[in-house]
């Protein structure tokens, strides 16, 4: 995670998933056509490049199994469908991106699917998507991109200038810019520089659904990252667009960001503006990153970092937080809003998580009162720890045993402006690690 970026349980989603694959685009409007791609040419195009250039809105193509060498550029609204992600390949070696939905330069890009593929090798992003709404990326695999990273220099070179903070990572495996209303669900994406990048450089990004994903082993950033950027095309210093009312659910976050460089999931603002509010982060199994499982940094007067929600997270064997934003060791959430005295921010609750295997369990940080209730708190070393000037409710956790925090056998608490009374004689939630997706 770097200084500019600061940088199962699969239940209740039914009828808003299946609301969104008709939105998606999953279903193929009266006078659309079918294409093909085969990777031999065989009575279908050869390329899905040439599919692509000859679809009109609403086609659907369909691609047979082989590997495919291109950088796939997507300006209408179609179907990309894969035969299987795992013999469906498109290798971007040497190239930009594997799959780059370009909304920036098709302005009202809507109604956009890919699944069923492998992307991999790209120099930059595996799929990119700028300015564009009602975006479905199901069913894929996304591996062994941003291949341009120099580790020497821990720079790009190469990397579009939209892209105004990802000199140190080359844009993850999907990065989204400008996205809304929009689902990425069921995908592997793995051994990436970082897994998932949801950022506002182009313009805001809004009301999208990160579900049901295995994010794992991107080693060198977040495994989910929702930060907010400085405007590409605007004045340096101009209010960030804002990255808002994202929800982060049934996800599993694992090993990222290892040696301290990234967070499971980070939510981060760092200019004055920034706006990094109102995302829920739910039913998550988040294990082994390298910074706290959940982790929100503000740096800078006037962000609103509002009504964040954690929520029904499994958080296990996470790294400490460093630099201003520093844990007292390993931590399972970091809430660091340090704004030199102004106001904010307001509504953030941490509520019904199972946390285990941490130095700290919620590490507070704010100047702004933060509820932390229903939690399991077993990380056996202090379960609430306060450093800011704000007051924590942590009324109605259970500790670890009966007893209550500080109780032999229990997590403890750190006594300056928390509150901790009444507390649970019995877990808040199952204390179970929900089943992994794969």
């Amino acid at each position: 995670m770097k200084a500019t970026r600061e940088t199962g349980r699969r239940h209740g989603l039914g009828a808003t998933l299946a609301v969104l694959c008709v939105a998606a685009g999953m279903v193929q409007p009266a006078g659309a056509s079918t294409l093909c791609v085969n990777a031999h040419g065989s009575g279908c195009y050869a390329t899905i490049g040439a599919a692509v250039a000859d679809a009109k809105p609403g086609d659907t193509i369909q691609v047979a199994q082989g590997i495919y060498r291109e950088d796939v550029v997507i300006g209408i609204p179609l179907s990309l469908v894969g035969k299987n992600a795992a013999n469906t390949i498109i290798d971007a070696t040497g190239l930009a991106n594997g799959i780059y939905i370009d909304g920036l330069d098709n302005a009202g890009l809507s109604g956009v699917s890919v699944t069923g593929f492998t992307v991999q090798n790209a120099n930059f992003e595996g799929i990119l998507i700028t300015n564009a709404s009602n975006v479905m990326i199901q069913g894929n695999r996304v591996a062994g991109n941003d291949r341009s990273l120099d580790f020497a220099t821990t720079s790009c070179p190469g990397l579009p200038a939209f892209e105004t903070s990802e000199g140190e990572d080359c844009g993850e495996g999907i990065h989204l810019s400008g996205v809304t209303q929009s689902k990425f669900a069921q995908n592997l994406i793995e051994n990436n520089s970082g897994g998932i990048l949801v950022s506002d450089e182009t313009a805001a990004t809004h009301d999208n659904w990160i579900v049901n994903n295995v994010v794992r082993n991107n080693t060198l950033d977040c495994g989910i990252t929702i930060p907010s950027h400085p405007p590409a095309f605007l004045p340096f210093g101009t209010a960030p667009y804002g990255v808002y009312n994202i929800t982060v659910s049934g996800n599993d976050v694992l090993y990222n960001g290892i040696n301290g460089v990234g967070a499971g999931i980070g939510l981060f603002g760092f200019l004055p503006g920034a706006r990094v509010s109102g995302n829920t982060i739910s039913g998550n199994r988040i294990i082994g990153n390298g910074l706290p499982g959940v982790t929100m940094h503000a740096h800078s007067p006037g962000e609103d970092m509002n009504g964040n929600m954690i929520t029904g997270n499994y958080i296990s064997g996470n790294g400490a937080d460093g630099e201003d934003a520093a844990t007292p060791g390993t931590a399972g959430i970091n809430l660091y809003i340090n704004v030199d005295g102004a106001p904010g921010p307001s509504g953030i609750v941490v509520s019904k998580n199972v946390i285990k295997d941490e130095m700290n369990d919620v590490v507070v940080h704010t100047p702004e009162s933060v509820s932390v209730n229903w939690n399991n708190l077993n990380g056996g070393g202090m379960g609430v720890v306060n450093l800011g000037t704000a007051s924590v409710d942590a009324s109605n956790n259970w500790w670890g045993c009966a007893q209550g925090p500080g109780a032999n056998g229990c997590s403890g608490m750190d006594s300056s402006n928390v509150t901790d009374t009444p507390f649970l004689t019995s877990p808040a939630v199952p204390n179970g690690s929900p089943k992994a997706q794969h």
